[in-house]
């Protein structure tokens, strides 16, 4: 195909029109394995039942926070509707699954360990 050097600045500002209104799809900060949410290695989440759901807020802080290390937000992500972000004690930024604040437990070895599974019965795998 030959193109004239005159249409090539056409072709060219006409692509970019089109790209400019691109917006891509959030990715989900979490994945489904088995019937529960996993971070991005496959290791399972976890929600506590003292954190109040829509709170905005983790009271799993100090001790807990390192037995129970919160699922945190990288810069520049967006989870979409079903995640929200939840300000740590520390200011830092955690994901949070319908409300939830969402953990990782420090016992858990490999992708598919659920040992936190009813830990101290107020920890639970997080479900979509």
């Amino acid at each position: 195909m030959n193109i004239k050097n005159s249409a090539l600045p056409l072709i060219l500002s006409t692509l970019l029109t089109a790209c400019a209104g691109y917006a891509p799809m959030a990715a989900a900060p979490t994945r489904v394995a088995d019937g529960v949410l996993t971070d991005a290695r496959g290791m399972t989440l976890y929600v506590f039942d003292k954190d109040a759901a829509g709170s905005g807020k983790s009271v799993c802080n100090g001790p807990c926070a390192t037995n129970w290390p919160p699922l945190m937000v990288t810069e520049g992500e967006d989870g979409g509707t079903a995640y929200s972000i939840v300000t740590r004690d520390d200011g830092s930024k955690q994901w949070a699954f319908k409300g939830k604040p969402l953990y990782r437990w420090v016992k858990d070895q490999k992708p598919g360990d659920r040992t936190g599974d009813g830990f101290n019965s107020v920890w639970h795998v997080a479900t979509p």
